[in-house]
């Protein structure tokens, strides 16, 4: 194996950062020795998550990018503030590869590492490839994809669909949804049953409002005694959710947020989520139909392709944010729970999508092309 010493970039939102922590979680479980180049207003957490995992992180200087005089000036001094830091880095470990996950909070960690001649290697987490990626490409070896891309002639380099890497626990997929529910009636003291349908609802770091408006109520209408719904609100409104659901009888688990994603997928018939890049690889690796609502302020509409994609397949239907009403959440609803045989085929649809061993795939395209 060429591939002994990496550096990966993965500041920035979560969907940059975790598929970068479970690459290098992987490549260290592998032997190898990783160190994380964080920027960005979540670095300093992202810092304490990587290291519950014994992997080892820098904090890099980064800035939004702006037109605004001030807000330029700040970009344009931890930009170079950023790359200065970072050739520190790569003259100080030398690396035998540095992976860049997206993000401009990425740029001044690979413009270090080209002036340090590092080898470059990209990962995309959309269907659609970013800026920053469209930028660093023309130095890169290689630009590795989770989704197959509706911009590719955008890239000045390969292009290689390898999906998106996920969590390690979540790949083990150890429960059937009898066993998933048995331990969250322990876990939350709820009297769910293999035997009834569960809805879960999520929106990840993209936003919760419109399904927490929206679904409680709609429940309602519903013979909701039938209902399983497990509901995660995001911070601050729990609440305001709960109180949603207040007029309607189902058993239900409703919290801001939860590390228990698996049981929540394996406890699951059917999925209201956005379409970021996470959730879909999640999705299609638990073999699970979604209605996807596009986040509608997501870069260059990326949530759309993603949606976009899944739906191709015929394992999600996509209903943008703006058509995601009452409405059509009550026949989406009915149509469900009136023939469930239906979603369990376009399940299976969705877990044809799954690629498992992203990370895996990642590691060894950098080694091939070192």
């Amino acid at each position: 194996m060429k591939l002994k010493k990496l550096t990966i970039a993965c500041g920035g939102t979560g969907g940059h950062f975790y598929p970068g922590l479970s690459i290098a979680r992987t490549f260290q479980k592998e032997g190898g020795e990783v160190t994380l180049l964080l920027s960005g207003k979540h670095s300093l957490n992202q810092a304490k998550i990587a290291a519950s995992y014994d992997i080892k992180s820098l904090q890099i200087p980064s800035s939004p990018r702006s037109l605004r005089p001030r807000g330029l000036f700040r970009f344009i001094k931890d930009l170079l503030s950023g790359i200065i830091k970072a050739r520190k880095v790569f003259k100080e470990i030398r690396p035998d590869a540095f992976l860049a996950m997206g993000s401009f909070a990425s740029i001044p960690s690979a413009v270090a590492a080209r002036s340090r001649k590092v080898p470059l290697f990209l990962h995309e987490g959309n269907a659609r490839i970013g800026k920053a990626n469209i930028l660093l490409s023309r130095w890169a070896k290689v630009l590795a994809i989770a989704f197959p891309p509706v911009n590719e002639h955008k890239s000045k380099v390969q292009i290689k669909c390898i999906g998106m890497p996920v969590r390690p626990e979540l790949l083990e997929n150890k429960y059937t949804k009898k066993e998933a529910i048995e331990i969250l009636n322990i876990k939350y003291k709820t009297k769910f049953s293999s035997e009834r349908p569960s809805l879960l609802i999520f929106g990840g770091s993209q936003g919760t409002q419109i399904f927490n408006e929206i679904v409680p109520k709609q429940i309602s209408n519903l013979d909701s005694t039938n209902i399983q719904v497990i509901h995660l609100t995001g911070a601050g409104k729990l609440e305001m959710v709960n109180q949603g659901y207040q007029n309607t009888n189902c058993s239900k688990i409703v919290l801001e947020s939860s590390p228990d994603m698996d049981l929540f997928y394996q406890a699951s018939d059917i999925i209201i989520c956005r379409s970021g890049g996470s959730s879909l690889a999640e999705l299609a690796i638990f073999s699970k139909f979604a209605v996807l609502v596009p986040y509608p302020y997501s870069a260059d509409g990326h949530q759309e392709d993603n949606a976009n994609f899944q739906q191709s397949s015929g394992g999600a239907q996509l209903i943008n944010n703006t058509d995601f009403t009452d409405q059509a959440c009550e026949t989406f609803l009915k149509t469900w729970l009136e023939n469930p045989s239906a979603i369990k085929e376009k399940a299976e649809r969705a877990g044809s999508l799954a690629k498992p061993h992203a990370s895996k795939d990642m590691l060894a395209l950098i080694n091939t092309h070192l």
